[in-house]
């Protein structure tokens, strides 16, 4: 079983529901351009359906990343070292996470994820194929700066962020994220903290359009979950068949966007207040941006990290990055 559970304090109306996702959801559908953040599409039956994503044909991040932690295991090994606390922003993919810590033989395992059930189901799972190893799952949002359990406060820390979760965000967001993983992760000046996150590169648009809009339409299913979701937490009346999943590519900033697109003219009530939609009006539920070297690299930097070692899979299609913590300075 895992052990050494930590549940970080998340904030409930009088309803029972979380007041952040309240919030978020009415300020963004009283928008113009009617946008929820990309991290609500991840409750328990989001998560879900997104590990099914990782599966599809179409969706190359998973395979690529995948082959990049298999075939280069031994530079991980050397770049990264033994004796370090793994932590995780997001629960521990039962692929991916499983790879990185056969390679570099950490201390212990602090997966963070908002989705509770889902978090704790990943972390049990990962206690059994690695039954010698501390795992301290950690429920808590971290996009802000999380308290991590004492037992691992002294080990140097590795974050693992892999899956290009960092394109989902606008670049400010990503910024302050990456900051505050770096809070979180905290300052050891015999071994600075260290990063590893994955970024996926800009390709032909229409392997990438096909990767956020499979056949199967599992994709499609998790956009319109977030609606379900709305309808279920906050006493919402969205008509979910009336929106149609839609993934486009917006060159000017390299990203792919998802949209749930009315199919009609629509009314529907959220938490008591009334809202509508035009046939061809949207909801901008995710943003995914693609990189180039130069791009995550001055992203990493803007945050307070600095890049040392840069490994792509045998397409290049997909890149991770290892990164440590810089002190902050001001000048030049």
């Amino acid at each position: 079983m895992a052990s050494g559970q930590a549940t970080a304090f998340v904030e409930l109306d009088e309803d029972g529901v979380d007041r952040a996702f309240r919030a978020d959801v009415l300020e963004g559908l009283r928008q113009h351009q009617k946008a929820i953040p990309a991290r609500w599409l991840y409750d328990d039956a989001g998560s879900e359906l997104f590990e099914d994503i990782t599966r599809v044909p179409e969706y190359y991040p998973t395979r690529a990343e995948t082959e990049i932690l298999t075939d280069r295991s031994a530079e991980f090994a050397e770049a990264i070292g033994p004796g370090r606390a793994v932590v995780e922003f997001g629960s521990g993919s039962s692929v991916k996470t499983p790879l990185l810590l056969r390679a570099i033989d950490p201390a212990a395992y602090v997966p963070l994820d908002i989705a509770g059930d889902f978090l704790r189901q990943a972390a049990d799972a990962l206690s059994k194929k690695f039954p010698g190893l501390p795992v301290h799952p950690v429920e808590a949002d971290f996009m802000r700066a999380v308290d991590l359990p004492d037992a691992v406060a002294s080990m140097p820390k590795l974050g693992f962020f892999p899956g290009s979760t960092i394109g989902n965000m606008v670049p400010r967001t990503a910024v302050d994220l990456l900051r505050s993983m770096r809070s979180t992760l905290g300052t050891n000046h015999a071994a600075p903290s260290m990063l590893l996150i994955g970024m996926d590169l800009v390709k032909d648009r229409e392997v990438l359009k096909a990767a956020y809009d499979d056949a199967a339409g599992v994709t499609a299913e998790f956009n319109r979950n977030l609606a379900r979701r709305i309808n279920r937490e906050l006493v919402g009346t969205i008509p979910v068949e009336e929106l149609r999943h839609e993934a486009r590519w917006n060159d000017k900033y390299a990203r792919i966007e998802m949209h749930l697109e009315a199919q009609s003219d629509i009314r529907f009530d959220v938490s008591g207040q009334p809202f509508s939609m035009r046939r061809g009006e949207t909801i901008h539920t995710e943003n995914s941006h693609k990189f180039t070297r130069r791009s995550s690299y001055l992203l990493l930097s803007a945050s307070g990290w600095s890049p040392v070692k840069r490994w792509l899979d045998s397409e290049k299609r997909f890149s991770l990055i290892l990164a440590e913590a810089t002190e902050p300075r001001n000048a030049p």
